[in-house]
């Protein structure tokens, strides 16, 4: 997990390098901070479920009767579920809205990042495979950003090699 939270900040480190000077004050306040939340409940969960696992370990046939084990799988699910997918929806609205006030990344991609921020902050209870949409939607835009700055890279060398 810990190398999943590095990976995501570098994805955040990425997209404001690509933002730049165009970067809107607000809505990167908003993209930064609903990252950062998200990335902190990330951890906090993993640590309440790496919890549960110790404990049940020591003492597996008493631990799951327990209103300890009850009350720690609670937590771990309220984290996840309502909280970090939520901060996971703002950070797609609010890097949809950036990238559709700055042209980042094409306007099919940043639809796309509305249509399934509602999937998260609507019905994320609802939905089952809800949880997948946020990896698959960060995937999505870094194909975007690597097949994009190849090209640019492409670009240069032949601009280069023309002189």
């Amino acid at each position: 997990m810990p190398f999943a939270g590095i990976a995501f900040l570098w994805f955040i480190g990425v997209l404001r390098d690509r933002l730049g000077q165009l970067e809107d004050q607000f809505f990167a306040t908003v993209f930064f901070g609903s990252g950062v939340l998200f990335l902190g409940m990330l951890f906090t969960a993993s640590a309440v479920v790496g919890a549960i696992l110790i404990a049940f370990v020591s003492q597996p046939g008493e631990f799951v009767d327990s209103a300890t084990f009850h009350f720690a799988r609670d937590v771990a699910y309220s984290v996840v579920n309502i909280y970090m997918i939520k901060m996971a929806g703002v950070f797609m609205t609010s890097t949809s809205t950036v990238a559709s006030y700055t042209g980042f990344a094409p306007r099919w991609l940043a639809f796309l990042g509305y249509v399934l921020s509602l999937i998260l902050l609507f019905g994320s209870y609802h939905i089952r495979w809800s949880f997948i949409v946020f990896p698959v939607w960060v995937f999505t835009i870094s194909i975007y950003i690597l097949l994009d700055n190849m090209s640019i890279g492409r670009r240069r060398s032949m601009a280069a090699g023309a002189e």
